[in-house]
């Protein structure tokens, strides 16, 4: 158990500044600040407040631009398979024309949830407005079920009332169409989603590989009803519902995670890795990670000894941030604690009857992770 050196760092935090209150002497202030713009000079980085600021808006412009640009494409796909549903009566494109038109719209609640990232903190809303986008990942969750919903009852009254299918040339062409269209905006979707952090961009792009899937499934109905299987289109409409549902427990797990403040372990060993090689760090405690829209943000505990002034801890703590700045491109702010090694007593002692929950056990441990 370690004993606490108050000297904590994090976004927003005034450190560095000249002034008695900061521990810093005026002269030392301005050398050391000096030094870091120089060390930028010849090292540009990106975390600067105003870099991370234009980074995060470049980084909603792109997730608008892929939306919009998806909306298009789908809203093309749709039209065209819309018409040819009109003509021919197919259960099985207008299950998979529901199903394009659904993905199309889901542009608009995470377009939303863009434009309210760009919002800045405030007192209400510490951390930012970038969790909309989680909640937009919730309604793309419920536009996938209600798509296979609909598609399911379409099939399933399909099959009790047989209707015969015209125009099939047309309806595998537009089964073509629709696999093209998702094809395209899943790629679009996901490589953009990836890059920027947005899962549930991520997400909204797993739903437009199936749709691209399940067109092709249309072609299937067309063959069989060309056959003479009457029952073969509704039934590929069955078919297509259950490939939506596969999407839909693919989409939600990946949103219910991002909802559960879920990071990837990787990323916790590589805090660890860039914390310990920190000089003046003698180990780490817990770190923690959330994603807030689609920006990293951070907790973590470092040990360093007991004999440094507060003014020695603190810049072991900036060096610290600094660390994790470099070895989590997404990582846009850092609150770094401070402990140190052991010494008579327990400081932590006056915090025990606050241990109930879990988030309060973890001390840090010299060497450990």
């Amino acid at each position: 158990m370690k004993g606490k050196q108050h000297a904590h760092h994090g976004q927003g935090r005034p450190h560095g500044r000249a002034g008695a209150d900061s521990g810093h002497s005026p002269g030392a202030s301005r050398l050391r600040r000096l030094r870091h713009r120089l060390a930028h000079l010849v090292t540009p980085h990106g975390h600067e407040a105003a870099d991370k600021a234009d980074a995060a808006m470049e980084t909603s412009r792109e997730g608008m631009r892929t939306l919009w640009v998806s909306l298009a494409v789908l809203g093309i796909t749709t039209l065209v398979q819309g018409v040819i549903v009109a003509l021919s009566g197919s259960v099985a494109l207008l299950g998979d024309t529901v199903h394009n038109a659904a993905d199309a719209l889901t542009a608009l609640p995470l377009g939303i949830a863009f434009l309210l990232g760009r919002r800045a903190a405030n007192r209400r809303y510490t951390y930012g407005y970038g969790r909309a986008e989680d909640l937009a990942g919730v309604l793309v969750v419920a536009a996938i079920a209600a798509s296979a919903v609909l598609a399911a009852h379409t099939a399933v009254e399909r099959l009790l009332n047989p209707r015969d299918i015209t125009h099939l040339w047309a309806v595998s062409a537009a089964a073509l169409v629709g696999f093209a269209g998702n094809e395209w905006v899943a790629r679009y979707r996901i490589r953009t989603g990836r890059r920027i952090g947005s899962a549930a961009l991520v997400a909204d792009g797993l739903h437009a590989r199936t749709d691209g899937f399940t067109s092709l499934a249309v072609l299937l109905g067309a063959g069989g009803t060309a056959l003479g299987r009457r029952a073969a289109d509704p039934v590929v409409g069955l078919l297509i519902a259950l490939a939506i549902l596969m999407v839909l427990k693919d989409a939600a797990r990946e949103v219910c995670r991002r909802l559960m403040d879920s990071v990837d372990p990787g990323l916790v060993a590589a805090a660890h890795t860039a914390l310990r090689g920190v000089d003046g760090v003698l180990g780490t405690g817990a770190v923690r990670m959330r994603w807030v829209g689609h920006a990293l943000r951070a907790e973590a505990d470092i040990v360093v000894g007991p004999q440094l002034t507060v003014v020695q801890a603190h810049r072991i703590a900036v060096a610290a941030e600094h660390a994790l700045m470099h070895a989590l491109p997404r990582l846009t702010a850092a609150t770094v604690h401070v402990d140190h090694t052991p010494v008579e007593g327990d400081p932590h002692a006056v915090l025990d009857h606050h241990t109930a929950h879990p988030a309060h056990t973890a001390r840090p441990a010299v060497g450990g992770c």
